[in-house]
């Protein structure tokens, strides 16, 4: 059964009372036509003499190895390209909802499992406490050297690296881990509610500043700051937990637990009201029904990923190097393009979206077919985060450990991790195997939302190109050398 195989004319319901110009026949054609030409576009810029890449190191652990531009874009642009092809074959509706529909739950005792999951979840609780008190108390009084301060190498490497990963990979644990919601559970509940009409939006503009001040800011490379930094956000996280209580400040407002939730949504295990059941991975991207501004945030976390690897490549110190030169403030500049890139990405999505009501020939809203594919877009956000971060937590996972072994020394030179060279290919594999994972799950959220056949893959048409964009945008990033942020 799809989500949607009848027509209404109430907007509420994501339809209109009205039919888009166009035959859906020539519609087609023009967007296949559309794509073959941006493709060839693509390929013709790759193939500029002269023009190579380097798979390089975040941080200088890894070592750099060459890789010839073009053929990393056209690898992973035509990769996605002959994805959409091949899904676009798969037409049955049954395979594909019993695939997302797999369940697999291990058998247990109830009132075993019942007295393992709060004995796990007191566990985690405590991990999160004990791991911010460390943070706030390395930042203080640790060492100034950044690899060598606990707090700096367990925020970056160790929480924002390596634990995002087991987020996306295994299972989302945030919930229990979460030191802030935890110390929110101590406080009254109040009696006021979260305004409807700000939506996610303050979690978009919150995710955005973080990243902003992770470029800008000295957070990365001295403690102190980093520790006043978690001060702050304690504080205002649980003034407004305080406020609006801690179930709606967590699940509306704060970013980085709507972080985790979405890429939560992609993990392999899940916990239900029924204990853990393990699942198709993504197949929670297929079954969600976001809210009205839920795609903006996903269009924000894709970009804030995007943006943190942009503003270390060759290309962005070229540019923004002049500017600063000049007068231009470097925070302003670095705001400016984050917004600007936000904005951009966030049109193309509207933009597909609406050319997908037309290729579709539907009577659904763009509205709706925006909110319901932009949970595709998460698979491409965690493809990249891997790239982008695995080599950087393997680097400097030696650090960390001598850094938990003695918290406050760091006598000495913090010891890291030098990758080999064919680390590099697996970096752009991560990117690909995102951007599948992303195809896959539209393929399946269209066929659940139109109805026949040919509507569902017409209507893929314009999120395949802007698939195939981010691939090759995201590929370009992770080929450049390493330089430090302007």
């Amino acid at each position: 059964m799809t989500r949607t195989v009848g027509r209404s004319d109430d907007p509420a319901d994501g339809y209109e009372g009205g039919c888009e110009d166009g035959v859906p026949g020539s519609t087609a054609a023009r967007w296949r036509r559309s794509v073959a030409f941006g493709l060839a576009g693509v390929l013709a810029l790759a193939l500029v003499p002269g023009v190579r890449a380097h798979v390089g190191g975040l941080g200088g652990t890894m070592e750099p190895a060459a890789v010839p531009t073009w053929l990393v874009v056209v690898t992973g642009g035509g990769v996605v390209g002959a994805s959409f092809l091949f899904t676009s074959l798969l037409t049955d509706r049954g395979p594909m909802h019993a695939v997302a529909g797999a369940r697999a739950r291990p058998t247990s005792p109830r009132g075993l499992a019942g007295g393992l999951a709060r004995a796990g979840r007191r566990a985690f609780q405590l991990v999160g406490l004990l791991a911010l008190l460390a943070v706030l108390v390395a930042g203080l009084v640790g060492p100034l050297t950044p690899t060598a301060n606990l707090a700096v190498l367990l925020v970056w490497a160790g929480w924002w690296a390596g634990y995002t990963m087991t987020v996306y990979l295994a299972a989302d644990t945030w919930p229990a881990v979460n030191p802030w919601r935890t110390l929110a559970g101590l406080l009254p509940s109040p009696d006021r509610e979260y305004p409807a009409r700000l939506g996610a939006w303050p979690s978009v503009v919150g995710l955005l500043g973080l990243v902003w001040l992770e470029v800008t800011s000295p957070v990365t490379d001295e403690p102190r700051f980093l520790a006043a930094l978690v001060l702050g956000y304690t504080a205002v996280t649980l003034a407004g937990a305080a406020t609006f209580g801690r179930e709606a400040w967590f699940g509306a407002v704060d970013p980085v637990s709507r972080v985790f939730r979405w890429y939560g949504k992609l993990a392999p295990v899940r916990r239900t009201d029924d204990g853990l059941e393990l699942v198709v991975p993504g197949a929670a991207l297929v079954e969600t029904r976001p809210d009205r501004d839920d795609s903006a945030f996903v269009v924000a976390l894709l970009w804030a990923t995007t943006f943190d690897g942009l503003v270390s490549t060759p290309p962005w110190a070229a540019v923004a190097g002049p500017l600063v030169e000049a007068g231009v403030p470097s925070a302003l500049l670095s705001l400016v393009a984050l917004a600007a890139g936000f904005g951009l990405f966030y049109a193309a999505l509207v933009a597909a979206s609406r050319r997908s009501r037309r290729t579709a020939d539907t009577y659904v809203t763009a509205g709706h077919l925006r909110r319901t594919l932009a949970p595709s877009l998460v698979p491409i956000a965690a493809g990249y985060h891997l790239a982008h971060y695995l080599g950087y937590f393997l680097g400097l996972a030696p650090a960390l450990l001598v850094a938990l072994a003695n918290p406050l020394g760091g006598a000495g030179t913090p010891p890291t991790l030098l990758l080999p060279e064919w680390f590099g290919a697996l970096r752009l594999s991560f990117i690909v195997l995102g951007h599948l994972a992303a195809v896959g799950v539209a393929h399946v959220v269209a066929f659940e939302t139109f109805p026949g056949r040919l509507q569902p893959i017409r209507s893929q048409f314009p999120f395949i190109v802007i698939m195939i964009a981010y691939t090759v945008t995201s590929m370009w990033i992770v080929t450049q050398p390493y330089v430090e942020p302007v």
